[in-house]
């Protein structure tokens, strides 16, 4: 299979995806430390990849972490949380999960949903079952399936950071856990932006207050 990795900033540095599975995803200074959440997790992450490598799905770094395409449309994640390794599907609320194991990022969350593993003998009990989530995950995407939000008038994130949030699930649930009030103020400032780029940039310089359950102009 020719499989792909291509170049994306993170960070002002220029990593593939390689480096995310070496020293971690670049979101905090803990990057390429033994601190970083990525390294306890790297047998169980570089298990999975393998697994993810057996598909058509084209590997590129995206926010920080392995992100997953087919024909150029984001289809998973692949993300280290600090108690659990997740593969995050974009799309997961259409997915049928026959086995019930899709898990919500946050109670708001009606898009992403993702599988959790936690140790190396949950890779082989759920390979199969990975691959075929990832098999109706390309089918819905190349048939153009959309998310039907409960509101399309009121969606609850614009699509950016749901995009985000997929890649990040520990941003995910932690921005879910957050006051109305704060929620509404971290989403003016991040929809004030009107480039990709400065979205990008003013949700990670965000990230730790919503880690710490802070608001936007909070210290």
């Amino acid at each position: 299979m020719s499989f792909s990795v291509a170049l994306v900033t993170n960070f002002s540095i220029f990593m593939q995806a390689d480096v995310f599975f070496d020293q971690g995803c670049g979101r905090c200074s803990l990057m390429g430390t033994p601190r970083c959440k990525v390294v306890p997790w790297n047998e169980l992450l570089r298990s999975l990849r393998r697994v993810l490598h057996t598909t058509t799905l084209t590997e590129q770094l995206k926010w920080g972490a392995p992100c997953y395409t087919t024909h150029g449309k984001n289809v998973l994640m692949l993300s280290a949380l600090k108690d659990k390794v997740v593969v995050s599907f974009f799309k997961g609320a259409l997915l049928t999960d026959p086995e019930g194991l899709l898990v919500k990022p946050g109670p708001n969350s009606q898009a992403a949903r993702y599988l959790v593993f936690t140790r190396m003998a949950d890779v082989e009990k759920l390979s199969r079952i990975v691959l075929d989530y990832i098999d109706e995950a390309v089918k819905l995407e190349m048939s153009g399936a959309k998310i039907e939000f409960q509101d399309q008038r009121n969606a609850p994130y614009p699509p950016f950071l749901t995009d985000y949030f997929a890649s990040n699930p520990e941003l995910a649930e932690a921005f879910a856990r957050l006051t109305p009030g704060r929620q509404r103020s971290y989403l003016m400032h991040f929809q004030s932006a009107k480039q990709a780029a400065t979205q990008l940039r003013r949700i990670q310089q965000c990230t730790p207050k919503i880690l710490m359950g802070k608001g936007w102009q909070e210290y």
